[in-house]
């Protein structure tokens, strides 16, 4: 692989600590990316992505899509040859599609009507 073709990357967690600095093909998917944020995430944190889709990635204030490449995803403007490129990784857990049960309202009184009709 090219020297040139690679991309520094580091993830930055919630409470900022980090993932990496790796080096990453231009050619990878935000998909892999994610990959492999969920599998080098660190054990002791409260919050852990139980897959790849629980992960969001920022860079330069865009949600990455999971088909784009890094090479798309790279910022033209303000790069430094050779620096570390900082990715935000947000953790959303996906809603489970149960039907949420509904509430009773035992209290009486609050559903009682108290129009006059003359």
């Amino acid at each position: 692989m090219p020297e040139e073709d690679l991309v520094e990357l580091k993830f930055r967690l919630y409470d900022g600590t980090d993932i990496g600095p790796i080096r990453y093909s231009s050619a990878s998917t935000v998909a892999m990316l994610k990959e492999r944020i969920v599998s080098d995430w660190p054990k002791d944190k409260k919050v852990v992505p139980k897959t790849a889709s629980d992960v969001k990635l920022i860079c330069a204030g865009k949600i990455l899509e999971n088909n784009k490449t890094v090479g798309q995803c790279k910022t033209p403007f303000g790069e430094l040859p050779g620096g570390v490129i900082t990715m935000h990784v947000v953790v959303q857990p996906s809603l489970v599609k149960t039907k949420p049960e509904k509430k009773v309202d035992d209290s009486p009184g609050k559903s009682i009507c108290s129009c006059s009709i003359l």
